[in-house]
């Protein structure tokens, strides 16, 4: 049996967005506008909806936005301590025979891991890839085993890598779905290190390369992120974009031109900001429900999110939100902490924007067996 309690009282309310511009007003949200790409999505960062989708879920060639992963993999092992930016790697004889594109180092050099980093960001450089692949792991194939797993762990579930750069083999593949996923992750983990994805160029050996995405220069809330290209992929763009505290990632694949996929990820970035707006509108880890707890040492317990719940809607449609909390109609101990005892749903008039499990802050034991045995009395009584 299941009890319902509508019209909880939001408990934080944040807006996200540039609300001066479409303070107070309500906006009716037009069709998305028409992006010519195989696949492409628009997320929003904190929330994780949709803003708009297709074929999000087709098997894609994600070309050199495989470089976010190997990115990933680079940055968590220097998060962990086990990697620091002044160490220095060995140029191989395969990373600097790498072909597409280059940082151009040379074989049997020591680069340092920070040049590297720059290398594969900026430059999108397959041989600078490849050198922290093997330093990591040893070999380029190892590597690619560490990236499926962490494309497990991040739930990844229909993305498959067989190297580091992204160059064409038949089972190496992800989803636009997947690499927006990618994307957020990157931005939320290591947030000291995705400054290098705003990073417009850089130099090594006296080459200088521009990085590939040109939005940087266009539209200063673009602030990051991958470029790619194959014959097979066509020429495609992650990217993320923030103006007030509303973050958005874009992600379109297949397009036909370099200057296509600037132009169809900037109608994306605009569309989402000009018609949506994100609110924070409960924080993790507080007490949303105070529920009665039968036959326990503590006669209730608090129940709550562990994380802050976002959601994002049509600009000025705030008061058409609601909450609806749902809970066993008896909670009886032992209750462990943070298991799930319900379910939360946030809805925009009719519609439920999201679904999200309710757990308990705190553990409840099993209460003394006088406490169990007024209980069951009072159970049968009430």
């Amino acid at each position: 049996m299941i009890k319902q309690i509508c019209n909880l009282l939001f408990l934080a309310v944040i807006i996200y967005g540039n609300t001066a511009a479409y303070a107070n007003t309500v906006t009716l949200v037009p069709t998305p506008p028409p992006i010519d790409g195989t696949a492409y999505l628009l997320m929003d960062f904190n929330s994780e909806q949709l803003l708009m989708e297709k074929n999000g879920d087709q098997r894609v060639d994600p070309a050199s936005l495989t470089k976010l992963m190997t990115a990933y993999l680079v940055f968590d092992k220097l998060k962990k301590g086990e990697l620091k930016l002044t160490d220095t790697v060995r140029i191989s004889e395969t990373a600097r025979r790498m072909i597409g594109s280059r940082m151009y180092v040379e074989v049997d050099t020591e680069v340092a891991v920070e040049a590297l980093i720059q290398g594969m960001i900026v430059q999108s450089g397959n041989d600078a890839s490849v050198a922290l692949a093997e330093h990591i792991a040893g070999s380029e194939a190892n590597f690619a085993a560490l990236m499926n797993d962490m494309a497990e762990k991040l739930g990844l579930t229909q993305t498959r890598y067989q190297n580091s750069t992204g160059l064409p083999h038949p089972e190496h593949y992800s989803t636009a779905r997947d690499q927006a996923v990618m994307a957020q992750s990157l931005i939320k983990n290591f947030p000291d290190y995705y400054r290098w994805y705003s990073q417009k160029e850089y130099t090594y050996n006296n080459i200088t390369q521009q990085n590939r995405n040109t939005l940087l220069w266009r539209d200063e809330s673009v602030d990051g992120m991958k470029t790619g290209y194959t014959d097979a992929a066509g020429y495609c763009l992650i990217a993320s974009a923030k103006r007030g505290q509303m973050r958005l990632i874009s992600v379109v694949l297949g397009t036909k031109s370099k200057a296509a996929r600037i132009s169809e990820t900037q109608k994306m970035i605009d569309y989402g900001f000009r018609f949506f707006e994100t609110y924070q509108i409960y924080r993790g880890n507080e007490p949303l429900q105070t529920a009665k707890v039968w036959s326990g040492n503590h006669n209730e317990i608090q129940l709550g999110l562990l994380e802050p719940l976002y959601v994002t809607i049509p600009r000025g449609q705030y008061s058409q939100l609601n909450a609806a909390l749902q809970l066993p109609a008896q909670l009886t101990a032992p209750i462990a902490q943070h298991t799930v005892q319900g379910q939360l749903k946030i809805l925009l008039g009719n519609e439920t924007l999201r679904e999200v499990p309710i757990v308990a802050l705190h553990a409840v034991e099993v209460g003394s067996w006088m406490q169990r045995a007024l209980d069951y009395v009072r159970m049968k009584f009430r």
